[in-house]
This record gives structure tokens, C-alpha cells and sequence, in this order.
């Protein structure tokens, strides 16, 4: 299909963007690396009147530590891509790097922007969770200026976000985990580059005792949003990380997901196996702990 007819822009800048987001209000479109956006024009569920492009916004790219505030920034136009190839990400958040890889094919992590996955807000998408076991931050610029919105909070509804529309994503402040965190990434599809019929993030604190003292669980393709599941992070804070506490966390998991039977399988099944991908991530998650290379990702 081809999409309805829409006026085009490119911004020169961050605040010429959200000048013409301004103008144009309701009727306006960001466009990015164009992954998230275009389908949905083509199938014609969205329909700007207005597209505006920033794709080629300089300075919104980059991939950096900044020690001082412990944390990793992304840019809002860095690529999947990007992200699965940079040193810091693999050296300081491999779940982000376990994550990059599983999105879409080849031309969707190309292409594809971070930013843009995250303002599109699909409910099987892979950042929403991962963002949420990590404690990530999302920064948020309108013509206020920049406010930062946990990524536990930016999530309203399906392809919906606490986003104002004459707001941008102009970045991401994801914190780095201690040197005796672990966790995984695990994403159940049906074939390769297809939507996620579960997906389960998982970041775990241990101390030298194998006592859990940090936990992140967040559940993808699990309800309308990305979901963190706090009561089973609560389950597995300050225990040890044995048999009982993973089975009464996974319970928890299970409680936590709200899945829609779709042709990926019915509400029960979904459910089912957001806890058992929870558990084969927390072993995961485990083992990388003590020094196992084990490969993530896909579950199929």
C-alpha cells in the first residue's frame, strides 16, 4: 500500500524540529531512520499530515561513558546497529548489546534508530524492556527544554508515550551496573526477524555470597506496554539466587504479564512462556556471572 498523501520538512536543528512540531501539532510526524514510521504510513494506521525529517541532525548519534554521572548516553539517532558494534555497550551493557543483535533483519538495524523504536512505543518491541531492567532514562526535549523521564514511566499505552506532541527524543542515560551485575536478554519468535511472541530482560546485582542485592525484570510483547515486573524484582532482592526464589519470582513474572492471544499463540501459553524465559534468562544471567559464555538472544 502506499501512504496518504503529507507534507514533507527536513529540520536543521533540534529546535527547528520542535518549531515545526509546534506548527503543525497533532498532524506532524518525526521521521528518523524510518523502520518504525513508514510501515505504519504504508499500512496507513498513521497518518501525518506532515512528516518531518531529522535524520540528519548532527550530535544526536553518539555513543559515550560519562563516568562523572555513571552512566552510558546515546543519542536518539544512533542505530541499532550502532549499538550492537559499539566497545562501551559491549563493555559496559552487554544486554544492550544481546538486544541489538535480535532486532528485525540486517536493513531494520541499519536503519532503524533507537529514538525512533522507543517513540513508536510497540509493544514487542525489544529497547522498552531492556531500558526497563536497566533503570534507563529517556531524555525528552520540547521547547521547555530537556526533561528526563524513567523508562519505567514512559510507556502509557500501545504506541503511546508520556511524549507531548512537540517533544523529541533527543536521548538516552542508561546507568552502568556494578562489576558484579550479569543479566540476559531473551526473546521467543516464531522465525527470524518476526515480532516477539515473548520477551523477557533480565539484570541481576550478586555479591560475593551469590545473594541477589539488585534485580531489573521487564517483560516485552507481555500487554500494551513493556512491562517491569517489580514484584519479582522484589521477589529476588536480598535473597540468594537459589531454586525457591527464582520458582516464586517466576510466579511473580507470570502475574505481572497481561498478553492478547494473537496468531503467536493464545493469553495462557504467553504467559507460560514469559516464565520460562525468565527462568532460563536468570540461569543465564548466572552463569555469565561466573565467567560462562553463553549466547542469548533468540529462543525459538
Amino acid at each position: 500500500m502506499y501512504p496518504a498523501a503529507f507534507d514533507y520538512s527536513v529540520a536543521e536543528s533540534v529546535d527547528h524540529a520542535i518549531d515545526l512540531l509546534q506548527r503543525h501539532e497533532e498532524g506532524a510526524k518525526l521521521l528518523s531512520g524510518g523502520q518504525s514510521l513508514v510501515p505504519l504510513m504504508k499500512l496507513r494506521l498513521v497518518q501525518p499530515t506532515h512528516v518531518i525529517d531529522i535524520g540528519r541532525l548532527g550530535g544526536l548519534s553518539d555513543v559515550r561513558e560519562d563516568a562523572t554521572a555513571g552512566v552510558v548516553r546515546i543519542g536518539a539517532l544512533a542505530t541499532h546497529a550502532q549499538v550492537g558494534a559499539s566497545t562501551v555497550v559491549r563493555e559496559k551493557l552487554p544486554l544492550m548489546t544481546e538486544a541489538a543483535g535480535v532486532i528485525g533483519d540486517a536493513q531494520v538495524r541499519g536503519w532503524g534508530t533507537l529514538g525512533g523504536a522507543l517513540a513508536e512505543a510497540d509493544p514487542a518491541g525489544d529497547w522498552g524492556p531492556v531500558m526497563q531492567a536497566l533503570e534507563g532514562r529517556v531524555e525528552c526535549t520540547g521547547p521547555s527544554g530537556i526533561r528526563v523521564v524513567e523508562a519505567a514511566s514512559f510507556f502509557v499505552d500501545a504506541y503511546t508515550t508520556v511524549l507531548a506532541d512537540d517533544e523529541m527524543i533527543t536521548g538516552l542515560q542508561v546507568p552502568v551496573p556494578s562489576k558484579g551485575s550479569a543479566g540476559a536478554y531473551l526473546k521467543m519468535e516464531r522465525r527470524a526477524g518476526d515480532f516477539a511472541v515473548a520477551s523477557v530482560a533480565v539484570q541481576l546485582e550478586l555479591d560475593g555470597a551469590g545473594n541477589c542485592t539488585k534485580a531489573g525484570v521487564a517483560l516485552g510483547a507481555a500487554g500494551l506496554t513493556p512491562i517491569k515486573a517489580v514484584a519479582a524484582e522484589e521477589a529476588l532482592r536480598g535473597q540468594p539466587v537459589a531454586q525457591e526464589t527464582v520458582e516464586a519470582a517466576a510466579e511473580r513474572v507470570m502475574e505481572a504479564a497481561n498478553p492478547l492471544a494473537d496468531v503467536r499463540g493464545s493469553s495462557d501459553y504467553k504467559r507460560a512462556v514469559c516464565g520460562a524465559l525468565f527462568w532460563k534468562a536468570v540461569d543465564m544471567a548466572l552463569r555469565r556471572h561466573r565467567g560462562e559464555t553463553v549466547k542469548g538472544g533468540h529462543v525459538r
